[in-house]
């Protein structure tokens, strides 16, 4: 700027240069905006990346040129040089401000874009790891290059050193989010690996199970390790941690006392994740409650009870208390219908109509059908089904049709076989009757 004016000061004026500047800021302007909209208008595929690129930079682009262009203009008319620096400090300060937002609008639309594009491809390589390169770019590369440029925009110790520190914190935060990313990828390659939605996901459920609890511990610990690491960056903080440390003996055992159940519940869910007596998605009876397993963390457990209604249990519980996991080993379960019948029905036509009703049934998995008198009363039999079906839910679903379908059949077919109260309605004999007078008169007579 001062050489323009040493240079052009004898053959132009300040207000002539500063209105020129002003001429080439709107000309700039305005061919960005025709550009913009001609790309923006354009419907060809090879122009696809370079419209997601311009509708990020356009508007911080354009503020930025109308930022600096009547700056400059207004530094080449102002004579007095303390004024001058306060404008160019203003413009610099405006200038960084729509630089970060320029770059965080670019890489917004930069990794919205991949991973639309990643969604698209069925390469592991290129599913996963562009979209991850791009988030560790738009991370990591703003801190580095704030690291190289604290040196040339200040020269005052105490902002440099309140600048460095900022930065550190930004560069502890973005690799632990870098990290914790880093994990979700692992999950999710573990997830298309091992998929739930077939017959046979025993195996599958085991790996999520496993995945989820690693997932939840490993950026349970990244959290903690990035939060030292930003405490440690300053130096009131760090003495703090050495003194806390001098006295770790009554600390540690105040800690522990306090955090027992915490920690408990921490063990306990790094228990469930290796022994898994549960899983997501399993099937079990807890306090008296039918559900599934919904989700699994390292304090809690949530069941999904067959109404929606969520029973959510500490995670200890089911170390501690005995439940019911109809999932454990197999999806596979036994359902059992009771009918209380007459002695009068015949269990051959039951057998028979229980083999057409499984037949029709989507429900029946084909392997248990059987049909028994089991018990007895003064007044009915018990007659007892036993049927088979892949899942918890078919199984009770079976049961209903089972259950309804037989009881329509009996009404149909033998109605008298009805459980029923049986009754004596039948006359009694008559019994003779002695007249206690006149026999005493009978036997007086034959006496004499």
């Amino acid at each position: 700027m001062y050489w323009l004016e040493r240079q052009f000061g004898t053959a132009l004026s300040s207000w002539t240069l500063a209105l020129a500047l002003l001429l080439i800021a709107a000309t700039v302007s305005f061919a960005l905006r025709q550009l913009h909209r001609r790309v923006q208008s354009s419907t060809s595929s090879h122009l696809r990346l370079l419209r997601v690129l311009g509708q990020a930079v356009y508007l911080p682009i354009q503020l930025l040129i109308w930022l600096y262009g009547p700056a400059i203009s207004l530094v080449m008319l102002l004579p007095e040089v303390p004024a001058r620096m306060v404008l160019i400090v203003a413009a610099h300060t405006l200038g960084a401000i729509l630089g970060i937002w320029l770059f965080l609008r670019l890489a917004r639309r930069m990794i919205a874009y991949l991973d639309r594009w990643s969604q698209r491809r069925s390469n592991a390589l290129d599913k996963y790891f562009f979209p991850f390169l791009a988030r560790c770019c738009a991370v990591l590369l703003p801190v580095f290059l704030l690291f190289s440029l604290l040196p040339l925009v200040t020269n005052s110790p105490g902002l440099e050193t309140a600048l460095h520190n900022l930065a550190s914190l930004v560069l502890i935060g973005g690799i632990a989010a870098v990290l914790m990313y880093m994990v979700g990828i692992g999950e999710n390659i573990l997830h298309a690996r091992f998929r739930t939605d077939v017959a046979d996901n025993l195996r599958a459920r085991q790996v999520h199970t496993q995945v989820a609890m690693l997932r939840k511990l490993s950026n349970f610990i990244i959290v903690v390790l990035a939060i030292a690491s930003m405490l440690m960056v300053f130096d009131k903080v760090r003495q703090l941690g050495a003194s806390i440390l001098a006295s770790a003996g009554i600390i540690g055992v105040v800690v522990g006392f306090a955090a027992q159940k915490v920690l408990g519940n921490l063990l306990a869910g790094i228990q469930i994740a290796l022994t898994q007596p549960i899983r997501l998605d399993d099937a079990v009876v807890v306090e008296g409650e039918w559900g599934r397993v919904e989700e699994l963390t390292l304090t809690y457990v949530v069941i999904r009870i067959w109404d929606l209604r969520r029973l959510v249990l500490p995670i200890n519980y089911f170390i501690d208390n005995p439940f019911q996991n109809w999932t454990r080993s197999s999806a596979d379960l036994i359902g059992t219908v009771f009918i209380y019948a007459d002695y009068t029905l015949p269990l051959d036509p039951v057998r028979e109509e229980l083999a057409r009703i499984l037949a029709d049934s989507r429900y029946w998995d084909g392997k248990v059908s059987v049909v028994q008198a089991t018990d007895f009363s003064e007044r009915t039999m018990q007659v007892r089904i036993l049927v088979s079906a892949g899942s918890g839910g078919d199984a009770f679903d079976l049961r209903c049709e089972v259950r309804e379908k037989m009881i329509a059949y009996i009404n149909a077919h033998y109605p008298d076989a009805l459980p029923r109260l049986r009754a004596e309605t039948g006359e009694l004999a008559p019994v003779p009757q002695r007249n206690s007078t006149s026999g005493f008169a009978q036997r007086l007579g034959e006496e004499a």
